[in-house]
């Protein structure tokens, strides 16, 4: 990789910087997330973590592009190699971080979020997330002052994407046996994000390798302009065209991306798109299957059918805050095989402990060929035994009054108060997890029950009520 000399180390005035969150950046365009703040993150990034080589890729928004070229100066110019890898998705970059031995990763992305946003997710060497409170918040700090360590050259550049890919769909592979697949046919929303060529180039290795799988595209280029809405398959308006599409084709199943690919989606043959904390049990069981006694990582808004699935296998539960950052820490601490959050995050011991959104509808095709069921018969019995409410947001000025008043009125009868993660109340046959956003004025709230779906009904009629007396 040839290093180029004799920069000019550039001393940027101070800037206040609101974009930064939690564990990653997200802003509104030309208001708090620019060109110029893509340059001091890109910068501090390698003056923070000391590191020699980063590599950087973008989604698919019109932004996307222009930002990560204000990154790679950044990265340059601290005297850090990149390693771009071009249109690609959050979890490419993992792997691709992991692949080159790079000392970090860096994905322009801004998700499912609206079309005049963008952002950054941010890992360190190993594809393991920074700390949010040491790591990123230095780095916040140092963009914000904009004084740079002074390098005497600048790094280099390295154009790898077909490397990248390359690898990583033999990695994403790796996880099934594809002598265990049966004839099925799927159809694939790539919502006209990012996840085209990845699952292009999944789905090509998977025909020359004779898989009998037969797919059905739908929104597959990638267009800045989401002309067929954000891809958000969460939101309720944006399912009806693929469950449309799975019926119309006779599909055995549904699968369905957010921008940057590192969630999906499903939909079983009958069209019935399927509550992502169900998909985190049928995970878990695969991989106790695979490895019985491991670890399974989960996070708390709903849990009762994963913790069954985990101790009917004999495996190990293991509660984490919700978010990527904080799942792959306890990942890493208790060594788990697999980890999932029912926002269709899902998390893999063997892909660097990071998230993919490719790696889940393979493992699951996979077992509906082992099984010989389809998908909606693999879930029934779970969805009937743990019926749960799906998470619901209430826009609340004041949400810490609003938890308070609910926890007040359930408190007394309960068995479990669990505040690890919001406050989550369990009784006997059904519990609820209440948590504020970090980023807005909103409560999001989460009931489950064993058996009894009418109760889930009443009591979240009941919640709901006290949580509208706060609405703003």
């Amino acid at each position: 990789m040839e290093i180029l000399k004799n920069t000019v180390t550039k001393v940027l005035p101070p800037r206040e910087i609101s974009c930064f969150k939690a564990y990653d950046l997200r802003g509104i365009l030309d208001e708090t997330i620019d060109e110029d703040i893509a340059y001091r993150v890109g910068r501090s990034f390698v003056d923070v973590l000391n590191v020699n080589s980063v590599v950087v890729g973008y989604d698919a928004r019109a932004s996307s592009q222009d930002l990560a070229a204000a990154v790679i100066r950044g990265i340059r110019d601290a005297g850090a190699a990149v390693i771009d890898i071009k249109l690609a998705g959050t979890e490419e970059v993992y792997s691709a971080t992991s692949h080159f031995g790079a000392g970090g990763g860096i994905e322009i992305t801004a998700s499912h979020n609206p079309i005049n946003y963008n952002g950054m997710k941010i890992v360190a060497e190993g594809s393991r997330p920074v700390d949010p409170d040491a790591e990123l918040a230095e780095v916040h700090k140092v963009a914000e002052a904009g004084r740079f360590k002074v390098q005497g050259h600048l790094g280099g550049y390295r154009d790898a994407h077909i490397e990248a890919r390359s690898a990583y769909v033999k990695k994403v592979l790796s996880f099934i046996d594809v002598d265990s697949l049966r004839p099925l046919k799927l159809v694939v929303n790539c919502g006209n994000g990012a996840a085209a060529a990845a699952y292009t180039a999944i789905k090509q290795e998977l025909e020359n390798l004779a898989a009998p799988l037969e797919f059905v595209d739908q929104f597959l280029e990638p267009d800045a302009s989401f002309p067929n809405g954000i891809p958000n398959p969460l939101l309720v308006e944006n399912q009806p065209v693929t469950r449309e599409k799975v019926l119309a084709s006779q599909a055995d199943i549904g699968v369905t991306f957010d921008g940057d690919f590192d969630r999906c989606f499903f939909f079983d043959e009958t069209g019935q798109f399927i509550p992502g904390e169900y998909i985190v049990g049928l995970l878990a069981d695969i991989f106790l299957d695979k490895e019985p006694a491991a670890a399974i990582v989960h996070d708390p808004r709903v849990v009762l059918n994963t913790r069954d699935v985990i101790a009917a296998k004999g495996g190990q539960a293991v509660q984490s805050k919700t978010g990527h950052a904080f799942v792959k820490q306890v990942m890493r601490k208790h060594e788990a095989v697999y980890g999932g959050e029912m926002s269709a995050h899902h998390y893999f011991r063997d892909f660097s402990y990071c998230d993919s959104g490719m790696i889940p509808w393979l493992l699951i095709c996979e077992l509906m060929g082992r099984t010989g069921k389809p998908l909606s018969t693999l879930l029934a019995e779970r969805m009937q035994k743990f019926p749960s409410s799906g998470e619901h947001n209430f826009k609340i000025s004041e949400p810490a009054k609003a938890i308070s008043a609910v926890v007040d009125a359930y408190k007394k009868d309960a068995l479990i108060e669990d505040r690890s993660d919001g406050v989550s109340l369990e009784f006997n046959s059904w519990r609820f997890n209440l948590r504020s956003s970090n980023t807005e004025p909103v409560v999001r709230f989460n009931i489950e029950s064993r058996n009894d779906t009418q109760l889930v009904n009443e009591k979240f009629q009941e919640i709901s009520a006290i949580l509208n007396q706060f609405a703003s």
